[in-house]
């Protein structure tokens, strides 16, 4: 029964504000549930409860408000209108070549390191274009006779036949190939192209000369610089009875030289035939005639 009446836990304790006063007077006096009391927690910094309780501030993201993405936006279309711009003065640019007779060539041949414009098969007539190929076959056999004279000049020179032909040899090669291709090649491709007289009588004009070339390397008379530096039938002869191998390197250049020369005649002689069968050749003389006119005036 005497259960009933006992202390409730959770009520207050009375707080005597003396007990302090008599407790530090008196220590031994001190009953044992105040001892058991424990002491406040002190309170937290004000800066410390703001840094980690917090959870309400904003962080400031700068963001492009409106103003900003429309300026971007004029920028842009600016830009865009003076691409347009420039895109529209360059097709006028190549309009008016193309009325004026100015053929834009980009260079796509050979693909590998392309130095020149070449595309038979898009831009020549298709009943010319075997005789274009055929035309293009002499200039790339120019390129191997004169680079196989080198070769052979190379080997007589290494066996004493002097330095003086194989600097003649390179001259040869380095002037020979390019001015074929401007002299003769590249007019015939432009006379096919456009059907131009002047072009053929151009063509004309410059094959002939690299025909006589290539007769005159094939035989090689000794009348500039002994004829060793071209690989031709007479110094083949020469030189074959003391090094054997220059003379065989000789004999090949002489037949390369004759092939080149029997395929340029062949070309010509066609060409010749087209020229005359489309009536070029009485178009080309009234030209001439303009021309010869125009000039006396």
């Amino acid at each position: 029964m005497a259960g009933r009446y006992d202390r409730n836990p959770f009520d207050e304790e009375e707080v005597n504000p003396f007990a302090d006063v008599s407790v530090s007077m008196n220590p031994g006096s001190v009953p044992p549930a105040a001892n058991s009391r424990l002491s406040p927690l002190p309170p937290e910094p004000a800066d410390f409860n703001d840094f980690n309780y917090d959870r309400g501030a904003t962080i400031d993201i700068p963001l492009d408000t409106s103003k900003d993405l429309r300026k971007k936006e004029k920028e842009l279309q600016a830009k865009e209108a003076e691409l347009r711009k420039r895109e529209q003065e360059l097709k006028r640019k190549e309009d008016a070549a193309a009325r004026a007779g100015i053929v834009i060539e980009e260079k796509n041949w050979p693909p590998f390191f392309p130095i020149i414009h070449h595309d038979i098969a898009n831009e020549i007539p298709i009943h010319l274009q075997r005789l274009q190929y055929v035309a293009f076959t002499t200039l790339l056999g120019l390129v191997l006779c004169l680079l196989w004279n080198i070769i052979a000049i190379t080997t007589a020179w290494i066996k004493g036949e002097g330095v003086k032909i194989w600097f003649l040899a390179i001259i040869y090669f380095i002037s020979g190939v390019p001015g074929g291709y401007v002299l003769w090649y590249r007019p015939l491709y432009r006379a096919m192209r456009t059907d131009s007289a002047l072009k053929f009588g151009w063509f004309f004009l410059f094959y002939l000369l690299h025909i006589g070339f290539c007769i005159f390397a094939a035989v090689a008379p000794p009348i500039i610089f002994k004829g060793k530096s071209l690989t031709g039938i007479l110094p083949a002869i020469d030189v074959l009875d003391n090094h054997a191998l220059v003379g065989i390197f000789y004999f090949i250049g002489f037949g390369l030289f004759c092939a080149e020369s029997l395929l340029s005649i062949w070309v010509i002689q066609q060409v010749y035939m087209y020229f005359r069968g489309s009536g070029k050749a009485a178009e080309l003389k009234r030209e001439g005639a303009r021309g010869a006119m125009r000039a006396a005036l």
